[in-house]
C-alpha cells in the first residue's frame, strides 16, 4: 500500500494540523478553478448539498454580517454552521458551530475526516489543493456531520472562483463592493463586482447593500441573467434610524417583512448598522413567508452580536481599540465610526499593512483622526516593512507624526506612552487612546498580545 504524504496523514494534535495545512499552497496564491474543490467534495460525498446556505461576498463587512446572520438564524431555533476567513488568532475560528469556533480537538477530527482524500486530488491535477480549499472541505464536511440546519458561508476572495462557491446558496448577500485585491479581482469597482456576483445562483434571493451605480448595474445584470430576485438596501430594506449609544448603537431597521425598532447592537459605526440591515434582510429571505420575524427574538439576537477585531475595545488606561480595516474603503468606515462614537485626544495609530494593499490610500483616510502613527509589521512575510511603511506615512502625516517599531509589541508600547502623555502632542491629558489597524493579521496578533495577557493576569490573580 502506498504511504500517504505527510499532509494527508491523520494528525494527533492541533499543531500537527496547522503544520499540514500551512504546508499547502497559501490562500494568497490563486489559480482560478473550481476543479480541485469540486473533485475534493465529490470524494467526500458532496456534503455541501446537505443543508441550505446563505453565501456572503463583498469588499468589507462580510465577517461582521456573517456573525449577525448566524446569531439571528440560531435565535430562530435552527442549528447553524458558519465559515469565515481569515482568522484573527486561531484557525479554529474559521469553522463555527452553534455560534462558537469548534474546539482544537474537533478541528483535528475535521482534518482527519478529509485528509486521506487530499492526496487523491493532489495527484490527479496539475496543482495541489490549497490551504483554503482544504479548510473549506473541512468546514462543509463538519457542517454535514453536525448536522446543521443552515450554513452561513463567507467567501475568501472574490466569488466566481472562490472555493466556497461550490455551495448552491438560496440567499446571496453582497456587502459594499469596492477595490481590493486589485491584482486578482480588477482595478475598478465594476470589475471587482463581476467576480463577486459569481456567487449568485439561479433562483436565489440576492440581498445587496447600496452600491456605486456601475456596481449596481453589474449586480442587476447578473440577477436578470440567472433569474435571481434582487432586494436592495435603501429600496426594499434598510436602516430607518440610528442613534449612537453607550457600548454600541440603537437601531430601527426596515426589513423585507416589517419594521423592527429599539434594536441595541453592541457594535460601533454606521457601517455596522448597514451590516445589521443586510443580515436581517438575509435571514428574512432565508426563512421565507410574508410575516415579520418575532420582534423580541430579533432584539435579543442583535443584543448578543459580537465581532472581534472590529472596533473592539480590548484595554483601558489608555484605551486600546482594534480594527481590521485593511483598505481605503474600510478605513473610511473606521474613521466615520470613530468620529461618531468616540472622543479620543490624542488617538495614536499602530499600523501594520500587507505589501499588496493600497497603503497610501489607507493612510490618507486615517490621517485626519490620528495625532501620530507608529509604523510596524506583523509576522507575515507579506507584511510591509516598518521603514517602507514609514516612508509613505511621512509623505502624508509629516515627519514629526511618524515613528517606527520593528516589533508589534514595542509599537503598542510606544503608542500607549504617547497616548498617556497627551500634552506632549498638544492634546488633553488623560483622554488618549491607541488604534491598532491595517491588517487582519496585525489585529489578530495584537489581540493575542493584549487579550490573552489580560486573561492570564486575571487567572493568576484568581
Amino acid at each position: 500500500m502506498t504511504e500517504l504524504p505527510p499532509q494527508a496523514r491523520p494528525a494527533e494534535t492541533y499543531a500537527e494540523v496547522e503544520d499540514a495545512l500551512l504546508s499547502r499552497w497559501p490562500e494568497t496564491r490563486l489559480e482560478p478553478s473550481l476543479d480541485r474543490i469540486t473533485a475534493f467534495l465529490e470524494l467526500l460525498g458532496d456534503p455541501q448539498r446537505g443543508y441550505p446556505a446563505i453565501h456572503l461576498t463583498g469588499t468589507n463587512g462580510k465577517t461582521s454580517t456573517a456573525r449577525m446572520v448566524e446569531t439571528l438564524v440560531a435565535a430562530l431555533g435552527l442549528r447553524v454552521g458558519r465559515f469565515t476567513s481569515p482568522h484573527l488568532e486561531s484557525m479554529t475560528e474559521r469553522i463555527s458551530l452553534d455560534g462558537r469556533p469548534i474546539s482544537e480537538e474537533a478541528f483535528v477530527a475535521a482534518f482527519n475526516d478529509v485528509a486521506p482524500y487530499t492526496h487523491l486530488v493532489d495527484e490527479d491535477g496539475p496543482h495541489p489543493l490549497s490551504f483554503f480549499e482544504t479548510v473549506v472541505g473541512m468546514a462543509y464536511a463538519a457542517f454535514a456531520d453536525a448536522p446543521v440546519d443552515a450554513a452561513v458561508v463567507e467567501v475568501g476572495m472574490g466569488g466566481t472562483w472562490d472555493a466556497t462557491n461550490v455551495v448552491d446558496a438560496k440567499v446571496a448577500v453582497l456587502t459594499p463592493i469596492a477595490v481590493d485585491h486589485a491584482q486578482y479581482l480588477g482595478d475598478t469597482p465594476a470589475a471587482v463586482a463581476l467576480e463577486k456576483v459569481g456567487i449568485v445562483k439561479p433562483g436565489a434571493i440576492v440581498v445587496s447593500a447600496v452600491q456605486d451605480d456601475d456596481v449596481a448595474v453589474v449586480v442587476a445584470e447578473r440577477c436578470a441573467e440567472v433569474g435571481a430576485t434582487l432586494a436592495r438596501e435603501g429600496i426594499d430594506f434598510g436602516v430607518a434610524a440610528r442613534t449612537p449609544a453607550v457600548g454600541g448603537q440603537v437601531l430601527s431597521l426596515q426589513g423585507l417583512r416589517g419594521r423592527y425598532d429599539d434594536l441595541f447592537v453592541p457594535l460601533y459605526g454606521a457601517h455596522q448598522a448597514q451590516n445589521a440591515a443586510l443580515a436581517l434582510a438575509a435571514v428574512e429571505a432565508f426563512v421565507g413567508g410574508e410575516d415579520p420575524l418575532d420582534a423580541e427574538v430579533v432584539q435579543a439576537a442583535f443584543a448578543e452580536v459580537t465581532s472581534p477585531g472590529r472596533l473592539e475595545v480590548v484595554r483601558r488606561s489608555p484605551t486600546v481599540v482594534l480594527d481590521a480595516a485593511h483598505n481605503p474603503h474600510g478605513a473610511a468606515a473606521l474613521v466615520a465610526a470613530l468620529e461618531d462614537s468616540f472622543v479620543f485626544s490624542p488617538l495614536i495609530g499602530v499600523i501594520g499593512v500587507m505589501g499588496d494593499k493600497d497603503v497610501e490610500g489607507l493612510l490618507s483616510e486615517l490621517e485626519p483622526v490620528l495625532a501620530h502613527v507608529v509604523c510596524t509589521r506583523n509576522s507575515s512575510d507579506r507584511s510591509t516593512s516598518p521603514s517602507e511603511l514609514a516612508e509613505v506615512a511621512r509623505g502624508i502625516f509629516g515627519r514629526d507624526r511618524v515613528s517606527e517599531a520593528d516589533r508589534l509589541s514595542d509599537a503598542i508600547d510606544q503608542a500607549a506612552a504617547l497616548a498617556e502623555a497627551g500634552g506632549a502632542l498638544g492634546e488633553a491629558i488623560g483622554s488618549g487612546a491607541v488604534l491598532v489597524t491595517g491588517s487582519v493579521v496585525t489585529v489578530g496578533e495584537a489581540r493575542s498580545l493584549l487579550v490573552r495577557t489580560r486573561e492570564h493576569t486575571r487567572e493568576k490573580e484568581a
